[in-house]
């Protein structure tokens, strides 16, 4: 699988592109709050995808306005089947990027299965460069940072990640990267061809102010079996002390541990992530039968009719007994389509309440 776009100078130390941001802002009027309301959850902006202003002209000729007051009742931490597949699958979903781990032939495509199958829109876990749904973690953090303010400027949904191993790793070094720890600022990239833009600020589509790429947020990450023994061994020094502390640049990130885990590094104990500021942060341990490898392929959960639905049940603080068959990885899936489903269903809301993240 192809690593996440190594663009050189996607990003830079020097003087921001101002010209190029001010000639965007005037040629550019963002949506107001009102025009979002009228259009049922999609903010209409010059090059928007098409999937979302397709969505959103569908929206439009069946009447937004059932659709806005059902976004509006929905307990987004209590969503089951039906609020899923006959509510949030009728308005636009955020880009989801699944990053896998360093051994090729380990990729995430079973977890988008996993996903596409609980009813997540399979378009929005491609990547636009080339249709696949797994991500190389070899990549620029920089340039996914710049992919991922591109993403939230045509959408105005904010991105997930959710990495598995040394995709993990990537999934945080680019949180630091919005956060401004590497660098200055950070170049746009266009996430169709990973070429970085002249400009390193986006109209925010909620506000139509400049925002820069450094300080941007993503609303949720998940990090599968990412430990410190394959950063020491490939080198990648500046992440060891980062690597359990998640910056702001972030709503929720959850991180899944296996005990004893020989590749990451965990056979004397597991070391809990925690929050530098204002970030929710939720640490969880996987059974130990689980295996490193393996922890991508779910797929099989989603088409057990059992199993799917013991996941769409599922909640964080929930008691039911574990269900009959397959079971392999259940504790991570369940956890993550949780906050997937509710990041979508938050989100959603946020765009009709107009409010800034």
């Amino acid at each position: 699988m192809r690593a996440m776009s190594n663009v050189p100078a996607a990003s830079s130390r020097g003087p921001s592109s101002e010209i190029p941001e001010r000639r965007i802002l005037r040629k550019r009027a963002a949506p107001t709050v009102a025009r979002v309301l009228a259009v049922g959850l999609l903010v209409l902006s010059i090059a928007a995808p098409a999937s979302a202003r397709d969505r959103s002209v569908a929206l439009l000729a069946a009447g937004a306005a059932p659709v806005v007051a059902e976004i509006m009742q929905l307990d987004c931490s209590r969503l089951g089947a039906e609020a899923v597949a006959g509510v949030l699958a009728r308005v636009p979903a955020p880009r989801i990027v699944l990053l896998q781990g360093s051994v090729a032939f380990v990729t995430m495509e079973p977890f988008a299965q996993f996903l596409i199958g609980m009813g997540y829109p399979a378009e929005r876990l491609r990547n636009p460069r080339d249709g696949a749904y797994s991500y190389g973690s070899f990549g620029d953090s920089a340039a996914l940072a710049g992919e991922l303010a591109f993403e939230y400027e045509q959408s105005g949904l904010e991105p997930m990640i959710i990495g598995h191993s040394q995709g993990g790793m990537l999934a945080i070094r680019t949180l630091y990267e919005l956060a401004g720890a590497f660098h200055d600022t950070l170049q746009v990239v266009d996430p169709a061809t990973g070429r970085p833009q002249s400009r390193t600020a986006i109209v925010d589509p909620l506000t139509g102010e400049l925002r820069p790429v450094v300080g941007l947020h993503v609303a949720y990450v998940a990090a599968l079996a990412t430990g410190w023994l394959p950063r020491l061994l490939l080198g990648q020094w500046r992440m060891l002390p980062r690597l359990r502390e998640i910056p702001d640049s972030v709503t929720e990130f959850t991180g899944f541990a296996i005990p004893h885990d020989p590749i990451a590094g965990n056979l004397f104990g597991v070391t809990s992530y925690r929050a530098l500021g204002r970030a929710r942060v939720r640490n969880v341990v996987l059974p130990s039968a689980y295996r490193h490898v393996a922890l991508p392929d779910a797929a099989h959960l989603a088409r057990d009719p059992a199993m799917r639905a013991w996941i769409d049940r599922w909640t964080p603080d929930g008691t039911q007994p574990s269900p009959a068959g397959d079971s392999a990885n259940l504790v991570h899936a369940a956890d993550i389509w949780y906050s997937v489903k509710r990041h979508w269903c938050l989100q959603a809301q946020r765009l009709l309440s107009g409010s800034v993240p």
